[in-house]
């Protein structure tokens, strides 16, 4: 795979994502790869003025115009009367946009990664998707997307992503999780160069349960079974509340929960901001830094900025 292009797409105009471009452009002046900022011109250049950082934006209609060691941007109209503002669904026509815009380039060759500022669920998704995951899979036609929270050290993955707890028992499925191990095997194997080693959580407290359908007996066991005869390295099912300790830790480096917060809550907690959300399954590899808009600290210079250096450090450094 050739990867000479980062798309960035600015995402939800009134957030701390200004803020954080700033912060890495500022301290960051060469690249790899071509850095091409998809969003309003004029509104990120009074956001991060605003923010005392002052770097220029080279300004280019077509994504072959864009120059090494340039912070390029495809502008992206948007009516804005406010430098920051609160989140809103008047922002919803400008997000679609840059979604598109980006999308519509990457269709053009496989050249490209994507990076997504974030996203309020509430006001662009709107309950039609769960997640931006699951928007890109829509999108892109795609049916086997991932969502891995990736660490050097550690990466988790949730079965089931942003669905209402009382629902995450019908994604228990025998197909979802062999295919999910699978594409992350893959990952690891093709992108990271380096063998995966999987646990997997078990649904139930202590994988035990007084109900007559235990999933860990009928699902997750036999998914693990099978997919040890392919010869993935994976054990389980763990019980979660006892999982994240260092001695487990050290004997793996993915660990597939049943639902978000099973797995995000111990990954946040031992890795704070120092991580990425990949995408797997979608033609292409998008990455979104591990927070949200918080529009409450839009234009504070306040919001710690790691994971998206994270994943401009990830995203350099695949070829």
């Amino acid at each position: 795979m050739s990867t000479k292009y980062i798309l960035i797409v600015h995402g939800e105009p009134f957030s701390i994502f200004s803020e954080v471009l700033g912060k890495y452009f500022i301290k960051k002046r060469k690249f790899k790869k071509k850095i091409i900022i998809i969003g309003n011109k004029q509104l990120l250049k009074k956001q991060l003025k605003k923010l005392k950082y002052n770097f220029p934006l080279n300004e280019i209609k077509n994504y072959l115009d864009s120059e090494i060691n340039s912070i390029n941007i495809i502008n992206i109209n948007f009516s804005h009367k406010k430098i920051f503002s609160n989140i809103s669904r008047k922002s919803n026509k400008y997000i679609e946009d840059c979604f598109k815009k980006s999308l519509d380039i990457i269709k053009s060759n496989n050249d490209f990664i994507l990076i997504n500022g974030p996203i309020s669920k509430k006001t662009f998704l709107n309950k039609k998707y769960s997640g931006i995951t699951e928007y890109l899979s829509q999108k892109t036609n795609s049916r086997d997307e991932v969502m891995l929270i990736y660490n050097n050290k550690l990466s988790v993955t949730p079965l089931s992503t942003h669905i209402p707890i009382k629902n995450v028992t019908r994604q228990v499925k025998k197909d979802r999780i062999v295919k999910n191990v699978i594409n992350i095997d893959n990952f690891y194997k093709n992108i990271l160069k380096k063998e995966s080693k999987v646990a997997v959580l078990g649904l139930n407290p202590h994988c035990e349960t007084t109900d007559k359908f235990s999933e860990e007996d009928k699902i997750i066991k036999p998914s693990i079974n099978y997919l040890k005869k392919k010869g993935l390295n994976i054990s389980g099912p763990f019980s979660a509340d006892t999982f994240f300790i260092k001695k487990n830790l050290s004997k793996y480096n993915v660990v597939l929960g049943m639902y978000h917060d099973q797995v995000l809550t111990p990954m946040k907690t031992l890795f704070n901001f120092d991580a990425i959300n990949i995408t797997l399954g979608l033609p292409f590899i998008r990455i979104s830094p591990d927070h949200g808009p918080n529009s409450e600290m839009a234009g504070k210079n306040k919001s710690d900025p790691s994971s998206f250096f994270y994943a401009m450090e990830f995203a350099e450094k695949i070829r």
